[in-house]
């Protein structure tokens, strides 16, 4: 795309002063960099996926609630996660975070393994505990 076609429709960059630099050609024909601040169709790619991450936040949250799962899941929905991005950060097997994930073995787990998981969600082992 030619420097003067690139896009600069309404985004939620544009609320954030932000700006996202892409290629176009200039009228040398030579390609070099412009800002945007956004394109329609990205913004709405972008707000459906925003929206498909909160809905999924809630559900960890109900599932948290009704007892089905631990808050550890939870906090892995809620920072963008999955289990094996938080079993790398906390430092231990995958299966083990999901089972962590189950309310009966979170209950069991030592100060040590909680602290682990607090740091890596940068909370506390109280706010760990709990979600409200």
């Amino acid at each position: 795309m030619k420097k003067d076609e690139v896009p600069q429709d309404k985004s939620s960059l544009e609320s954030s002063n932000y700006k996202e630099l892409t290629y176009a050609v200039n009228e040398e024909g030579e390609y070099t960099t412009e800002l945007s601040s956004g394109w329609e169709p990205k913004t709405i790619a972008l707000n459906n996926a925003l929206e498909e991450i909160e809905e999924r936040i809630a559900a960890a949250k109900e599932a948290v609630q009704a007892g089905e799962m631990s808050p550890i899941y939870y906090y892995m929905e809620k920072n963008k996660m999955d289990f094996s991005i938080l079993a790398s950060y906390v430092g231990i097997w995958k299966w083990r975070v999901k089972r962590h994930c189950k309310p009966n073995v979170f209950k069991k787990l030592s100060e040590k393994t909680l602290q682990k998981y607090a740091e890596v969600f940068q909370i506390t082992i109280a706010e760990l505990k709990k979600t409200d």
